[in-house]
């Protein structure tokens, strides 16, 4: 909600300021000008974007709003179903673990975590993880290029929606221009008529150079870095199964490669170390 908050004092700074000038607002109201810059700008995001990017960005922007997927207890969970998981591997090994990865909707294991389980994407990163750990003698250096470029692939389309709206804000100055070269052809068809109407059309053209400056740097751009923000720290999760299947794979005990996994998880969201081993040993 902190952008709420962002776009408030965008909004009484700007506006406040022009009042406190001795400005009108009512000048300023110019709604056709909103009509040619908003239109120009959302048709264009459309024409440069996938429909998947168009369907994500407006996820994304309500993702925005809610704050980060993944809460201190989704880390939680994950660390708990990981140490789980590898636990039952190191006793029984990890062929034991194989009808669950097959069918982690009927796993009574993944049933205990239904917050993970219900996540598709990350369900296919751990279970595909944990399909190569079964069936081949893989090694840790030879694993982790493949986690990098699944969890690459992943960020790079996670973030298309940030891309997409720095576009969108890169273009909107100029769709200002736009509308105001439109308002200045407008004030010159209307040169020799009333003074006063003459000066009404060229403040239209100027408030919308002024409104697609506004609109790019005072709100879709803080609105595509709270997007690429919120997709860096959500991949975080992704980063701590990586850390800790890797771990194992090394030969670390459960614990131990849950501790390294630990230390990935984002330090507002980590679990305390005492906490976590309490937390532990309430699995055995």
């Amino acid at each position: 909600m902190l952008i709420l908050v962002g776009f408030i004092v965008v909004i009484l700074s700007v506006f406040g300021g022009y009042v406190a000038s001795h400005g009108r607002l009512g000048a300023l109201w110019q709604p056709f000008e909103l009509v040619i810059i908003g239109g120009a700008a959302f048709g264009a995001f459309l024409a440069s974007n996938p429909i998947k990017t168009v369907k994500q960005t407006f996820a994304a922007v309500i993702g925005v709003l809610k704050g980060p997927r993944y809460k201190a207890k989704d880390y939680l969970d994950a660390l708990s179903l990981l140490y789980e998981v590898l636990n039952r591997a190191r006793k029984e090994g990890f062929m034991s673990l194989e009808s669950d990865v097959d069918n982690p909707a009927q796993s009574a294991l993944f049933a205990n975590y239904p917050s993970i389980r219900d996540d598709h994407h990350l369900m296919d990163f751990i279970t595909d993880c944990l399909r190569l750990m079964i069936g081949s003698n893989i090694e840790p250096y030879e694993l982790e290029p493949l986690l990098e470029l699944e969890l690459e692939k992943h960020h790079h389309e996670e973030l298309a929606p940030a891309h997409a709206l720095t576009k969108v804000a890169d273009g909107l100055p100029g769709f200002g221009i736009v509308a105001a070269v439109l308002g200045i052809v407008i004030t010159m068809g209307s040169i020799g008529g009333d003074i006063a109407e003459v000066g009404g059309h060229v403040a239209a053209a100027l408030v919308g150079t002024f409104l697609g400056i506004l609109l790019a740097y005072g709100f879709v751009a803080p609105l595509a870095a709270a997007v690429e923000a919120r997709a860096e720290q959500d991949s975080r999760i992704y980063e701590s199964v990586k850390t800790a299947l890797l771990a194992s794979l090394r030969g670390y005990p459960p614990k131990i490669a849950l501790e390294f996994a630990r230390k990935t998880v984002p330090s507002a969201l980590r679990p305390g170390f005492s906490e976590f081993e309490q937390h532990i040993k309430t699995l055995k």
